[in-house]
């Protein structure tokens, strides 16, 4: 019997996958997925975030391996802009949410944690008499001083953020970049909130959205992994920015190890320092355990295809129109695999 306390942490998973146009199922014991390519195995126990777009679609199978691994599913539009709908994260605990909710509810705590979040942006030390205003005006010029320098640095043109999800290609390939990057950010905070049990829905800065404590958090971030990405993107070429600037925040992410930040980031904005493990109560609730035989990841259940080595037939139904583009699959290394001292 394997105890879920083995499974990965979250700050040692890969931070995302994108698929489109196929089929995820369970195979032999681990996941697959099917698309007009062929087969390509997932890793399950060292995923944080999949993020499915259009055509896609998944069994009862490898959802609930998806689950028992705590790796948040996304399903999205395409290019994994938008996002519909997304599972339940891995705790069972409310207690973050309930110091979140009260943080936000009193005022003066709510103040306190804006000015956290945007004291790690700026090297000055922020008077306590900062108005809020004042400080969204003081990031506002920094975020424009940065897209001002990043084009200036790579020699592409810069008009402003302008873009229209209702009509994706309708803007400039610098402007898909960025909220393609943006949407993989936005995702792996995401994932990161709901695991350790907080609401994506109780922002600070943000309000008033179902993802706002995700943009507060993101914004943490973004100058220094999404914006440079989307802007070196782009200088390289302004073909398929989409799919090449979602493999790049991959390597960013991991380079900068993002997923290693993110939730000590959390509990530092919310003062909240000494709660950065786990409760023995946040299991109750939950199976502890994974069947045997589940040794190294794998997943101990029937194949849903009765022949696992069989492609998807030329004509069989994969679902969606959109696109022709296929899964990013090209993983790293996960930490402490090829790098140990990482």
């Amino acid at each position: 019997m394997r105890d879920l306390q083995t499974l990965p942490r979250f700050d040692d998973r890969w931070s995302h996958v994108y698929l489109e146009h196929g089929s995820l199922e369970v195979e032999a014991t681990s996941l697959a997925f099917w698309d007009k390519e062929g087969q390509t195995k997932i890793p399950i126990d060292q995923l944080a975030l999949l993020m499915m777009g259009p055509g896609t679609k998944i069994t009862h199978g490898a959802m609930k391996a998806l689950a028992d691994n705590n790796c948040l599913v996304c399903w999205t539009g395409e290019q994994g802009v938008r996002l519909y709908a997304h599972s339940t994260g891995g705790t069972f605990s409310s207690h973050r949410l309930l110091r979140q909710a009260e943080l936000y509810a009193n005022p003066a705590a709510r103040r306190a944690v804006v000015r956290r979040m945007y004291q790690k942006r700026f090297p000055a030390i922020l008077p306590v008499t900062t108005p809020i205003e004042a400080i969204r005006g003081m990031e506002g010029a920094r975020v424009r001083a940065a897209y001002k320098q990043l084009a200036e640095r790579h020699g592409v043109v810069w008009q402003g953020r302008d873009y229209d999800q209702d009509n994706w290609n309708s803007a400039d390939p610098l402007n898909r970049a960025l909220s393609s990057a943006n949407a993989c950010l936005y995702g792996l905070c995401h994932s990161a909130i709901l695991s350790a049990g907080y609401s994506a829905a109780i922002g600070f800065v943000h309000v008033g959205k179902m993802l706002s404590f995700v943009y507060d958090i993101a914004d943490l971030y973004k100058t220094d992994t999404t914006i440079p990405v989307a802007f070196e993107t782009v200088a390289a070429s302004g073909e398929d920015v989409e799919r090449r600037v979602r493999l790049s925040c991959r390597d960013v992410f991991h380079q900068t190890k993002l997923i290693e930040r993110i939730l000590p980031d959390i509990a530092e904005v919310l003062d909240a320092r000494d709660d950065l493990e786990e409760r023995p109560g946040e299991r109750e609730g939950r199976a502890v355990s994974l069947a045997s035989g589940t040794g190294g990841g794998s997943v101990p259940r029937q194949p849903d295809r009765p022949d696992p080595g069989r492609p998807v037939a030329d004509g069989e139904e994969q679902g969606g129109t959109e696109g022709e583009r296929g899964p990013d699959l090209e993983l790293p290394e996960p930490p402490g695999v090829s790098d140990p001292g990482s």
